[in-house]
């Protein structure tokens, strides 16, 4: 894991102009882990105008020391740099943004007014100067832990089998020791994190689901005891949140954590309904148990972000619909109900039209028959035309996760793999003469002859062929073979046709049946 020649050129050309600079915030902490960091941030005590007289190809447009370095790289996350220059934040009055900043000459102030203990430390490229890997990242290389501020040099040979030479670590909140126990730690006092950005505490949740870390104590008590200031926060910065958690490997977990953390009333106060509402017989868990669940094993199976939404919000609107107690409760049109509450919850969220739409239209559609000898071909038709065969995955999917939330042990028994067997089957275009290049109207044109048997005999004798060999599935040959075939006996061209054609059903219909081991 190498620092990128761009973020070197960087630091080297602002050291050799007589400036410190740094390589700080989550890249150091990815680097730490073995991981490969997706964005890469300077600090140094360059001011932005002293910035910019090293750079002439960069930008300035923020009151808050950042400017903005192209470096011309092939790799769209190093194409353009963000430098900063060391700061100190003032009051917070909007929960977001500093009211003003002051710069400094001290990093170790910059570093403090960070979030987390892991994202507050630096790395810098010196003179004879090297960093020793803390613990195994991820299980990979990595010496015996040491908690010092900047660490020792590498065991010989180490540091050219890890490619990282001349390197230096800056740790003043011993964030390296908080990766090594995997803790969210606020760096100082949580809650004057917490006001200076409200949505930090969203942020420590996202944390620990991405990195499988524990909150700490007194980190995740101030998130408690402050979490109505999340109210402050414009929605499109909380959606950006929540999709980072949904879309991680810990959903569920996600979701728990901002219950527990107060954080999911001021969020998506409609699942809270769901917490104590029993069910009937089909479900052992209460609604908001099973859309939790549901979320759980949707992740656990890599499904997309819009089953995993539709899997946490496909019953929410139960506790509205809900009649009677006990194993006959009834929850009649919750779908329709359910589709209706997730759109309202999204769009208030601000996510974009494309995913409403298709979470609405999964959870309004998520109740779908799949009864072996009762759902037919034609209802099958009919649903995909409704869902579009595009959506019917991602539909099967959220089943998936709907019943194994629901606590029966199988995802998939035999009847659903009987119903996407049949979906494969009656969208499957290659034995039907909607895949010829030439249709009943061009042959009659080409014939010039009004509708009659004729026309489906030769489109079943052109199909038959097309089959057999599909280069001959090209327009100019379909309009001079239609002429050939005209010529001919087709009543017994078209049994001969038609006898192809079944047998390639019989051989196809073999082959999707074994791809769902149906009978």
């Amino acid at each position: 894991m190498k620092i990128p020649k761009e973020i070197k050129d960087i630091i080297q050309k602002l050291n050799s102009s007589g400036f410190e600079a740094f390589v700080v915030g989550g890249c150091v902490r990815d680097l730490l882990m073995g991981r490969e960091p997706k964005d890469w941030d300077i600090a140094t005590n360059a001011k932005p105008e002293e910035i910019q007289r090293v750079f002439p190809e960069s930008f300035y447009t923020n009151k808050f020391g950042t400017v903005t370095i192209k470096t011309n790289s092939k790799k769209d996350n190093l194409r353009e740099i963000e430098a900063t220059t060391y700061r100190i934040d003032e009051k917070y009055t909007d929960k977001r943004h500093p009211d003003s900043v002051k710069f400094t000459n001290e990093l170790e102030k910059d570093l403090a007014r960070r979030d987390f203990t892991i994202n507050a430390m630096a790395l810098t490229i010196g003179e004879k100067s090297k960093i020793r890997i803390p613990f195994p990242p991820l299980g990979g290389i990595g010496g015996d832990f040491e908690n010092t501020k900047s660490s020792p040099a590498l065991p010989k040979g180490r540091e050219s089998r890890l490619g990282w030479k001349d390197l230096k670590i800056i740790d003043p909140f011993n964030g390296q020791k908080d990766l090594k126990d995997k803790l969210i730690r606020a760096v100082g006092k949580a809650e004057d994190r917490f006001s200076e950005d409200a949505l930090r505490m969203m942020r420590a949740i996202r944390f620990a689901c991405q990195l499988d870390f524990s909150i700490e104590p007194k980190t995740f008590s101030a998130i408690q005891k402050n979490a109505a200031w999340i109210q402050a926060i414009a929605k499109e910065r909380i959606k950006d949140e929540l999709s980072k958690i949904m879309i991680s490997d810990k959903a569920s977990e996600g979701v728990e954590l901002l219950k527990e953390a107060g954080l999911l009333r001021f969020i998506i106060p409609e699942l809270e309904k769901g917490i104590g509402v029993t069910q009937n017989r089909h479900h052992i868990f209460t609604v908001y148990e099973h859309c939790v669940l549901s979320l759980k094993f949707a992740a656990e199976k890599k499904f997309n972000l819009e089953v995993r939404l539709a899997a946490l919000l496909h019953d929410i609107g139960k506790p509205q619909v809900k009649r009677g107690e006990g194993p006959d409760a009834t929850f009649y049109n919750h779908d329709f109900v359910s589709a209706k509450f997730a759109a309202r919850i999204l769009e208030r969220l601000r996510f974009p039209n494309q995913t409403i739409e298709k979470v609405a239209l999964l959870i309004r559609n998520h109740m779908f028959v799949y009864e072996v000898g009762v759902v037919t071909e034609a209802a099958i038709r009919r649903l995909l035309k409704k869902v579009g065969p595009e959506n019917m995955p991602d539909l099967i999917d959220l089943r998936v996760a709907d019943r194994l939330g629901s606590g029966v042990p199988k995802a998939q028994p035999y009847r659903l793999r009987h119903f996407q067997y049949l979906v494969e089957k009656v969208q499957h275009d290659a034995i039907s003469v909607k895949m010829l290049k030439i249709n009943g109207n061009d042959i009659m044109k080409t014939l010039k002859i009004e509708p009659g048997p004729k026309i489906g005999a030769i489109l079943d004798v052109l199909l038959a062929e097309a089959i057999e060999e599909p280069e001959k599935n090209e327009k100019k040959y379909l309009e001079a073979r239609v002429k050939e075939l005209n010529k001919l006996d087709l009543l017994e061209i078209r049994k001969i046709a038609k006898q192809k054609i079944e047998e390639k059903k019989e051989e196809e219909d073999s082959e999707i049946k074994g791809k769902y081991w149906v009978k």
